[in-house]
């Protein structure tokens, strides 16, 4: 199976996983490989301080597992950072310093909200969420340099009223298009999320017209990941999402061992 490079364990809070039940599950998929990508994130209001890693304990943890699994699987470690512009100088220190493989960027606190409360999407419509999203997102690839890979690029619809009933990729071109731009000018991967399969949209994050407009625009980096908090979601619709990538034109995986992309045939 191919490698999943978004997993999440007790590390984060979010998770109640064992990092050694995670690996296992691994193991047990047939996986030669894998990242575990905990949260680091500076959020605010109900959640401050919720999502920060407490990094000494994080990396020599983790550390004392890859030394154990070696020869069995590779154990690579990486974090999921939060994206933010008002850290920017904060996480690019962060980034240059931390002893990991692999960093995924992600857009969670929008306007000091998570589109995982309803409170998100109070006020306005589910259009201006949606658009406020997006806008967010952009401002922060342009001005952060400090990631890998940004993850799940339309988070939001999972847990918008209508999730993505009325959603495509063709509606919201305008705010989507200049986001893949600018991941594509600076070499930037793109991460295919299989959580919108869990989460019931019938579709990876970003959906298949994202990844495909991602290639149709020169990019060629795709990161693959299940966004697992539990062991049974690690690898989930893996196979379905290999055909989407081949579909999308991808024929390479992208990995990151010491932040320096490796590619894995598909």
């Amino acid at each position: 199976m191919l490698p999943d490079f978004h997993i999440h364990t007790s590390f984060s809070q979010d998770s109640s996983a064992p990092a050694r039940a995670q690996i296992e599950r691994c193991m047990a998929l047939g996986m030669e490989e894998l990242c575990i990508t905990d949260h680091h994130d500076y959020a605010t209001g109900m959640e401050e301080e919720l999502f920060l890693l407490d990094f000494p304990s994080y990396l020599s943890g983790l550390s004392l597992l890859r030394d154990e699994y070696s020869g069995r699987i590779r154990v690579n470690i990486g974090v999921e950072l939060g994206l933010q512009v008002r850290i920017r100088e904060y996480l690019g220190r962060l980034a240059s310093t931390l002893d990991v493989d692999y960093i995924i960027g992600s857009s969670h606190f929008i306007d000091q909200m998570d589109p995982y409360y309803p409170s998100f999407f109070e006020g306005r419509s589910e259009r201006e969420a949606y658009e406020r999203y997006f806008e967010v997102s952009l401002q922060r690839v342009r001005a952060l340099d400090c990631f890998d890979s940004f993850g799940h690029l339309d988070y939001v619809v999972r847990y918008g009223p209508d999730t993505n009933r009325n959603y495509s990729y063709a509606a919201y071109r305008d705010y989507i298009d200049p986001i893949l731009r600018a991941l594509v000018e600076k070499g930037t991967a793109l991460e295919c999320n299989t959580a919108g399969f869990k989460y019931g949209l019938g579709h990876p994050n970003p959906t298949e017209d994202i990844l495909r407009r991602y290639r149709e625009l020169g990019g060629e980096q795709v990161t693959l990941g299940s966004d697992a908090h539990a062991p049974e979601h690690i690898g989930y619709s893996f196979g379905q999402a290999r055909e989407i990538l081949l579909d999308c034109g991808f024929r390479f995986l992208t990995v990151y061992r010491q932040r320096k992309p490796q590619y894995l045939s598909l």
